[in-house]
């Protein structure tokens, strides 16, 4: 008798609990999701890390937090990044607290050991949160504009167009937000398969602490073209690869797309000197592609690069030259049977300029926005938004926030029609001065891919970097919940 009345409780109880678990989660208006159904709402908590910028003197780094107003206004919530330094992390100020979504708000650092970060955003401010990490170094071998979103820890990475050459310096960041190590395993595929890494396997990640590895440390192969897989055993982290070239400049590699038969790459600008293609075959099966570079015009083929194999669990790297002919354009991968596509990742890394001033960056295969995706640090005359409708034409809205300094958000609808690139600089905030974020929505039309260039010449150096702009997974599905009587028989 004691054991029924304890099982009825304990279910209610779980009822309860499970029912009060999904209303928690939404968080949203009742009436948006009836009874019996599953509802997409906003997400409670957000996290992101920024790995540390750089270990050079000649460093300036500003990071810019932003939230996009929601669709439930007055919803309380706070945003802040800490230093990823264990414990200690935790009693650090808050480096560029958010208070309130639609105003970005920015921190800027010059110290040559500043850390990685943690951060956390909550209520109102978790849904759409990002944070982008911009650093210019104005001379040297590592001169260059670094420029990264920073991420949401995640269990698997791919980073196709690393590499150990003699002219690059490679390192793997890793930061772990959690409170317990996490445990890391690195794979190297170079053009005739893996590599052996030394000590690739078994990284330990200390908790709320980062680390990073000299990819050719690693390996005793002067690799120029690698692709790097990140798995984590127990915990999670979020990873980025800061690439250094003595001739090229440095920027972060971000990483790419999850793997996939046909891949988008929006957003290379007109001015490209060289692209370079690098690509990784995943599964046990080689892969054949088709070639299209989407220009604002239409979607044509580059001549001489009109397919391209990549062999099974290998990576292949293909000089396009400068692709893009003075206008800029987006590059579609498609698979060659549509029926069993081979999945693979890929990345390119553009080059500007010529001779001793040049720059590069990278620009990973980048996922579809679903319904919403946000770039912050945007700058007057330095931003150009890219938009790909590679299939059907797509009708967007662009919203441009407020400045850090004031003003008022801008929203312009543009058209992307099929098979096109569209490139522009994001209409300005009205009034007000400083750095500003721009959201893409989706309004109707076929898949829409986007990125940013953030462009800050120096020197006669056209430093650059671009930011690949997938959704920012703002919402989450709340599934229906109904009562299950069965589990309360015994």
């Amino acid at each position: 008798m004691n054991r029924s009345i304890l099982s009825l409780a304990g279910a209610t109880a779980a009822l309860v609990a499970l029912t009060g678990a999904a209303v928690l989660t939404g968080a949203g208006d009742p009436a948006a999701a009836p009874v019996g159904s599953a509802a997409r709402q906003p997400v409670q908590r957000s996290a992101l890390v920024c790995p540390a910028p750089s270990a050079s003197e000649l460093a300036s780094t500003t990071y810019t937090s932003f939230t996009p107003k929601g669709t439930q206004p007055g919803r309380q919530g706070s945003a802040q990044l800490l230093p990823a330094t264990g414990a200690a992390g935790g009693q650090a100020k808050p480096l560029a607290p958010l208070t309130e979504p639609g105003v970005p708000v920015t921190a800027k650092v010059d110290k040559p050991d500043q850390p990685a970060l943690v951060g956390t955003a909550e209520g109102g401010l978790a849904p759409g949160w990002s944070v982008q990490q911009t650093t210019v170094i104005s001379a040297g071998a590592g001169r260059g504009v670094l420029g990264t979103s920073c991420v949401a820890p995640d269990s698997e990475f791919w980073f196709p167009a690393a590499s150990t050459a003699a002219d690059r310096q490679d390192f793997l960041h890793l930061v772990n937000p959690d409170d317990m190590d996490a445990v890391v395993d690195i794979e190297l595929f170079g053009k005739d398969g893996a590599l052996k890494a030394t000590t690739g396997d078994g990284v330990s990640v200390p908790s709320q602490g980062s680390t990073s590895i000299l990819l050719s440390t690693l390996i005793a192969e002067k690799a120029p073209d690698l692709t790097v897989h990140v798995t984590v055993r127990s915990g999670r982290v979020g990873a980025a690869v800061q690439a250094a070239d003595s001739r090229l400049g440095v920027d972060w590699l971000p990483a790419a797309a999850d793997p996939a038969g046909g891949l988008v790459f929006p957003g290379i600008p007109s001015d490209a000197t060289s692209v370079q293609l690098v690509a990784y075959a995943t599964s046990q099966e080689d892969a054949d592609l088709t070639v299209r570079l989407a220009s604002p015009a239409g979607s044509i083929t580059p001549a001489g690069h009109e397919t391209l194999h990549v062999k099974s669990g290998m990576t292949t790297a293909v000089d396009l030259g400068d692709l893009t002919k003075g206008e800029a354009g987006s590059l579609l991968l498609a698979p060659t049977d549509a029926h069993s596509p081979a999945p693979i990742v890929a990345a390119l890394r553009i080059t500007r300029g010529t001779g001793a001033k040049q720059e590069m960056a990278f620009l990973p295969a980048t996922a579809k926005i679903d319904d919403r995706a946000t770039v912050a640090d945007n700058r007057t005359k330095a931003s150009t938004l890219s938009l790909v409708a590679p299939g059907k034409e797509a009708t967007v809205k662009v919203t441009t926030s407020a400045a850090t300094d004031g003003g008022a958000p801008v929203t312009k609808t543009v058209t992307v029609k099929a098979g096109t690139t569209l490139a522009i600089e994001p209409p300005q905030p009205s009034s007000g001065t400083g750095a500003y974020a721009v959201t893409v929505e989706p309004v109707s039309g076929g898949p829409v891919y986007a990125s940013r260039m953030l462009s800050l010449p120096l020197n006669g150096v056209p430093m650059f970097t671009i930011q690949p702009m997938p959704d920012d997974r703002g919402t989450v599905v709340v599934p229906k919940v109904q009562p299950n009587l069965s589990i309360l028989t015994d």
